[in-house]
């Protein structure tokens, strides 16, 4: 069971070597760039678990987005405000965001639902909801297959990182719950992960709340 305080103290601790390492893969990049090319400029976009800024808050700004970042780590939002000065950054809990509703045009989660304990993985898509205008565009990454695990030593940090990811199957039915459909679907490599056949799925959706 992920425990939040684990991955909060694990995201503080690995912050200068989550910057060095935290670089897309092409396919993700792909994932990323596609879904950036349907926004229209000056949207205002969520970055749901910014980290620290890179590669999506970073990019965001670069193409003249409305960047918002929010994320529960400090050390996180500080190279936040490094790589994407220009973006509004708050700090938060995804199922909690201190935003009101219909305030954002699109959100990204990525890789960041992953680190939610599994009951609240629901609560984290119905807040995108909540916030998303009607029709608004949601890029969220999961497993393909349900699992959860622990690190004790993530990046070579010494630092403890958790994960519970609920698994393509079961994102797509609380997708759907949350009032999301969805238009497309990446695979990706986890360019992170020990076993070198891990991977994303990366889900591209449309609030169909009226």
């Amino acid at each position: 069971m992920v425990k939040k305080e684990a991955v909060l103290r694990g995201y503080d601790e690995v912050a200068d070597a989550y910057e060095e390492v935290r670089l897309p893969s092409d396919e993700e990049q792909e994932a990323l760039t596609t879904f950036l090319d349907e926004l229209v400029p000056e949207s205002r976009v969520l970055d749901a678990g910014c980290g620290g800024g890179k590669p999506v808050l970073r990019e965001l700004v670069q193409e003249s987005q409305q960047a918002i970042g929010i994320d529960f780590s400090a050390q996180q939002l500080k190279k936040a405000l490094l790589h994407a000065p220009d973006a509004r950054l708050l700090r938060g809990d995804m199922t909690q965001i201190p935003l009101a509703e219909d305030t954002v045009d699109a959100v990204l989660a990525y890789h960041s639902l992953i680190h939610v304990p599994a009951a609240e993985h629901q609560t984290v898509l119905d807040e995108f909801a909540r916030v998303l205008r009607p029709g608004g565009q949601l890029l969220v990454s999961e497993g393909p297959e349900e699992w959860h695990g622990t690190n004790p030593d993530w990046l070579d940090t010494g630092a403890e990182m958790q994960w519970h990811i609920a698994g393509a199957k079961t994102t797509r039915a609380q997708l759907e719950t949350a009032g999301f459909r969805i238009e497309d679907e990446y695979g990706a490599p986890n360019t992170l992960a020990d076993d070198e056949e891990a991977s994303w799925v990366f889900f591209h959706t449309t609030l169909t709340r009226t």
